[in-house]
């Protein structure tokens, strides 16, 4: 494949106004259920509000670290929706309604288990009767991004990969966020101690300046009107930390197999992660950058996550 690193606004606006066909908020659900290694999982069917059932383009939607599906993964679910195609969400294993993760661990941020999730979520998707299973497209936000990118590299079940507000990490990003080398291998070591202790939970998110809290900042995942639903756990398992800080995905642009569509902002987090990537993709890659958009913002906002949504589906229609 080439490189064409370019904007949506063209596509987006040939598509047309995706998101007047339905509102988000006027959709079809189901719960269903699925396994992932052995662990029972809790997930979601979104559908258009005149879906007749046939078989639509799909979307499976995942999001930012310590997040459940009734967060910004329904938030997109929903868009995709109101776009005319069904969408997939689900807790990983060891957060929500989702079974444990090996050992009874809960609320662990594991990298490989997360892939391995969505590779299932991605294989159970193919067999339901709403998808079509010759095009599902997968989104990953924050976190997930990396999670998404190494689950569909590879994966024919996969066409399409789009990617909003992306946390793709590499090991001078993870030094530079995380307090140098001395304050990564401080991390490291934490994590291993609460890993031979069986766990140590932690609240995942706090007001600005709390101690003994993962995000001590307030904002989307402290308020209740925002991301601090009844269905969110707000922990954070010490365990976690060599597994995370250890995960590069910035350095996997090579092993994509799948044109990829990003939308970001130089006020969201690590906007460099985005070019470290897209310097080892040599596939097709779209890209488009929003101004002063926070990450948080690209959580719920209306305006930016519409933004965002167009244009995740004029890459996953086109």
């Amino acid at each position: 494949m080439t490189n064409s690193k370019k904007t949506l606004a063209a596509s987006a606006l040939a598509t047309g106004l995706m998101a007047s066909t339905a509102l988000a908020s006027d959709i079809q659900t189901r719960t269903f259920s699925f396994e992932s290694q052995g662990a029972a999982m809790a997930g979601t069917l979104y559908l258009p509000a005149d879906h007749d059932g046939s078989a639509l383009p799909t979307v499976v939607v995942t999001g930012a670290w310590t997040s459940v599906q009734q967060q910004m993964p329904a938030t997109y679910a929903r868009e995709m929706a109101a776009r005319g195609f069904a969408a997939v969400t689900f807790d990983f294993r060891g957060w929500g309604q989702s079974g444990d993760l090996p050992q009874n661990v809960r609320f662990e941020e594991n990298p490989q288990a997360k892939i391995a999730d969505i590779e299932a979520a991605i294989a159970f998707a193919a067999t339901l009767p709403e998808v079509d299973a010759a095009n599902i497209n997968g989104l990953g936000i924050c976190a997930s991004a990396g999670y998404m990118i190494d689950a569909v590299s590879g994966n024919d079940l996969i066409q399409r990969v789009g990617l909003v507000a992306p946390w793709l990490q590499n090991e001078g990003l993870v030094n530079a966020v995380y307090g140098g080398e001395e304050g990564v291998q401080g991390l490291i070591a934490m994590g291993r101690a609460a890993q031979e202790a069986g766990g140590q939970i932690i609240p995942a998110a706090g007001p600005e300046g709390a101690e003994g809290v993962l995000m001590p900042i307030g904002g989307y995942y402290y308020e209740a009107d925002r991301g601090a639903i009844p269905e969110y756990d707000n922990q954070w398992n010490n365990s976690s930390w060599e597994g995370w800080l250890t995960y590069h995905p910035a350095d996997h642009g090579a092993a994509l197999d799948k044109p990829i569509a990003i939308v970001h902002s130089e006020a969201a987090a690590i906007p460099q992660g985005v070019r470290d990537f897209l310097g080892g993709f040599a596939g097709d890659a779209t890209l488009e950058w929003l101004e002063d958009v926070t990450q948080f913002d690209f959580y719920d906002n209306p305006e930016d996550v519409t933004r965002a949504a167009d244009a995740m589906a004029a890459h996953f229609a086109s």
